[in-house]
Formats: structure tokens, C-alpha cells, sequence
């Protein structure tokens, strides 16, 4: 039977998997991790307000029932379009008829990677868990500062870019200190840190309808967040942040700071060697393939593909569409059938901003505040994977809210102890 390979299990990898479930094809889906995780709720790991096990869950349990799929956990590091093979970490190979590109995005930092240990992004659990490490320890850090200027610096947070994500930092970062850690100290009063949100264009969510974008903005600066934006960031280091607003450079002290100001496509759309935009997405056509080589397709973050002359967004309803359309339109070239073509259906965006605030835009019908975050809380626990995943979600929320406490907020590894050898041991 034709083998089909599926990169990246994300959204448009596993929609396209679930696809090909009754189809006659052999499947081997590869991953670099082995678990399926649920991106947009990714920042509550990173704000100890979820577990890791609630939004994710093993590839090989979610498609075990499947009997014509192979699951591989290994990173791809080249794709032979020529040759119609990819290549592993460990430099084996693996023949596919047909090739499913679903690789996703990872960060941008506009020219200055050296910022990327200064200010982690957030794409997956290990992110999150580095961030989530931060945040608590930079409390730590204060509580044991006598310094008063060093104290603040570590009591101040700042997140750049305020796009979905970096609103909903934001939002749960100043909820944290205002609430989850309020009289758990002694030396320092967590409800004075401040958390600053830095955004280069003009509003907040730009890609949101002014109106809401407004809204957005009011909610945040009611929760407490100082919102800065036309603040385009120049410098990053350990101790504070730089940039340029309409009054000149400034320098912002923070000893904490998370990046959320863009992405880049995965690099392994070079290897395909077709044309790119500038975020490095593969330009494609409706059908989903690659030009000159229709087996190849490509779906998710890593497309650059157009629906009723818009662009399409990088979510995850996209990316589930695109797997779904490149998984029928492999059955229907090997059964001589015409191609379908990608229609992008909008179902909305959604973006919270704290407790009782959210703002949303589904089809005409424009909302905010309590109503917005109702529905936010129902769209995310209707989509998650696993009706376990689902529970766990509802519970960490529902105690949440009730007590406005956090319960994934345990450190490993956050301090560096030598360990004492005894007087007689040799020395190494």
C-alpha cells in the first residue's frame, strides 16, 4: 500500500492522521516529542495554573486504536524531495510515497538570537517549564534581596509582544502576584510587582478589530498590567530591557522577561527548496502541495497559503482544516479523483486576558469581559484532547477560581547545590 509520512503530530498532523484512519495507505507520523500538547492553553503550565498531564497526552495512546499508523518518536533534519525520503537525527532514511509537512513554527527574534536565553519563548512543555521557573524564582530571589533597587528589578516583569499570547501572560502574570501569592511572604509584598507588557505597534491584539483591541487594552490595564505600546525593544540582558517609544530610548529594569513577539516557520521548509515568504512559511496553493511535486504537501504554521484572498492565520483550527483537506486529496490522487481545494473556515478568535476578562470576535457578533471568558473556558475544554484531560482542566480552573490558588507550582532543580563529599573520599 502507499506509505504515507506525516511530520509534526500538532494540530494539522494528528487531523491528518485521523483521516487516513479507514484509508488503504501505510502511515508513519514522527514527532519529536512523544506527546500531543495543547498549545493554547501552553501559558497555564508556564503560570502554574495547569499540570503538564492536562493538555497533553502520548501520541501513541491518542492513535493506538489506529492499525494502519506507525508512530516514530525522532526529529526530522532533511527532506529529499528528489529522492522522495527524509532523513533522521541519526542520519537513517525513510522512503514515503506521499509526505505530509506539519513541522509548525518555532520562535523569531528578529535578527537577535542572542536574546533567546534572556527572554525564553513559549512553544512547548520544556518552555514551560523553564518560564514557570523563572517567574517563581524570581519571587524567591526577592524575598531574599536586601537591596531595594535589585529587589524591584527582580519584582518586575516584562512580557514583550501582545498578541494572544502576550496578553494572556500578562493578564495571569499580575493575577499571580496580586492574588495567588498574596501573604506568602515576609520580606517582600508580592502585590507590588509589577508586570509590563511592551508591544511594538500602535494596539494591542493587532490582529483583532480595533474596538476590541481597545477593550483588551482597558481589561488589562484594570487588572493592573502597565501596558506600553509603539515600544519597539533594541537590547536584552540580564538586567533590563531597552527600547524606543515616541519620547526616545529607554531602559525598563526587569530580571524577568518572556518573549512573545514572533515566530519563524520550522526550518526544515528550506530543505524542500521551493520559494518562501519571509517568515519562511512554504507558499502553496489551495490544493496544499508543493510546485513540481504534487505527493509533497505541506499544512499547518509552516503554509503560506491564501482562502477567498486572505491569508490564512497560524491557529489551530486552520491547521486542523489544512490536515484534514492534504489527508483527502492523498485519497484522492491515488484514486484518480479531482483534487479539493482549501477553503479556510473562520470560526473566530478568542483571547483571555484574566479572570472575568476576555475579549471575542466569532463571525459578526463581537464581545468582551465576563461573557467573553465564559465562553473562552467552554471553547478550550470542548477541544482538548481526552475526556481525562478535560476533567483535570475543569477542576485546576473550578479550584482556581474559587481560592485563587495554583496548584503546579513546585521548582525542580532551581538551585545549584554542591553536593559535600566525605573527608576521605578521593578526589577526582
Amino acid at each position: 500500500m502507499p506509505h504515507v509520512i506525516i511530520v509534526g503530530c500538532g494540530f494539522g498532523g494528528l487531523a491528518a492522521a485521523r483521516e487516513l484512519a479507514d484509508a488503504k495507505v501505510d502511515i508513519t507520523i514522527i514527532d519529536r516529542s512523544n506527546h500531543h500538547l495543547f498549545q493554547p492553553l501552553l501559558y497555564q503550565v508556564a503560570t502554574a495554573g495547569l499540570s503538564a498531564p492536562a493538555i497533553s497526552a502520548p501520541i501513541r495512546s491518542i492513535l493506538a486504536k489506529q492499525r494502519n499508523l506507525t508512530s516514530l518518536m525522532a526529529a526530522v533534519s532533511k527532506i529529499d524531495v528528489a529522492r522522495k525520503t527524509i532523513a533522521l537525527e541519526d542520519g537513517s532514511e525513510i522512503a514515503y510515497d506521499y509526505l505530509i509537512v506539519a513541522a509548525g513554527s518555532t520562535h523569531s527574534y528578529f535578527g537577535h538570537d542572542e536574546w533567546a536565553p534572556l527572554a525564553p519563548g513559549l512553544k512547548t512543555l520544556a518552555d514551560a517549564f523553564d518560564i514557570r521557573r523563572r517567574i517563581l524564582m524570581a519571587f524567591e530571589r526577592a524575598e531574599r534581596e536586601p537591596d531595594s533597587v535589585r529587589r524591584a528589578e527582580w519584582l518586575t516583569f516584562t512580557v514583550i509582544g501582545a498578541g494572544a499570547t502576550g496578553v494572556e501572560m500578562a493578564g495571569t502574570l499580575i493575577e499571580i502576584a496580586r492574588h495567588t501569592l498574596r501573604g506568602e511572604f515576609r520580606r517582600i509584598d508580592p502585590q507590588q510587582a509589577k508586570v509590563v507588557l511592551l508591544e511594538g505597534s500602535e494596539r494591542v491584539l493587532g490582529a483583532y478589530p480595533a474596538d476590541l483591541s481597545e477593550k483588551a487594552r482597558a481589561q488589562l490595564v484594570k487588572l493592573g498590567v502597565d501596558v506600553r505600546t509603539s515600544s519597539r525593544v533594541t537590547h536584552i540582558d540580564e538586567e533590563c530591557v531597552r527600547y524606543t517609544d515616541q519620547s526616545g530610548e529607554q531602559r525598563l529594569a526587569s530580571r524577568t522577561v518572556i518573549w512573545s513577539a514572533g515566530v519563524a516557520a520550522s526550518p526544515l521548509g528550506k530543505s524542500l527548496n521551493v520559494p518562501l515568504d519571509r517568515a519562511g512559511r512554504v507558499i502553496i496553493g489551495s490544493e496544499l502541495w508543493i510546485p513540481d511535486h504534487p505527493e509533497v504537501f505541506v499544512i499547518g504554521d509552516l503554509a503560506a497559503v491564501t482562502s477567498d484572498g486572505k491569508p490564512v492565520p497560524g491557529v489551530s483550527p486552520a491547521a486542523k482544516q489544512m490536515g484534514r483537506v492534504a489527508a483527502r486529496n492523498i485519497i484522492n490522487r491515488i484514486s484518480g479523483k479531482p483534487l479539493e481545494n482549501f477553503v479556510y473556515q473562520d470560526y473566530g478568535s478568542l483571547a483571555t486576558i484574566g479572570r472575568k476578562a476576555a475579549v471575542a470576535m466569532v463571525g459578526k457578533f463581537k464581545f468582551s469581559g465576563y461573557p467573553a471568558w465564559l465562553f473562552w473556558l467552554f471553547v478550550h475544554v470542548y477541544f482538548l484532547i481526552g475526556f481525562r484531560n478535560r476533567l483535570l482542566v475543569m477542576s485546576d480552573w473550578a479550584w482556581a477560581y474559587l481560592t485563587f490558588k495554583r496548584s503546579a507550582r513546585v521548582i525542580s532543580n532551581a538551585i545549584d547545590t554542591p553536593v559535600e563529599k566525605p573527608d576521605d573520599a578521593p578526589s577526582q
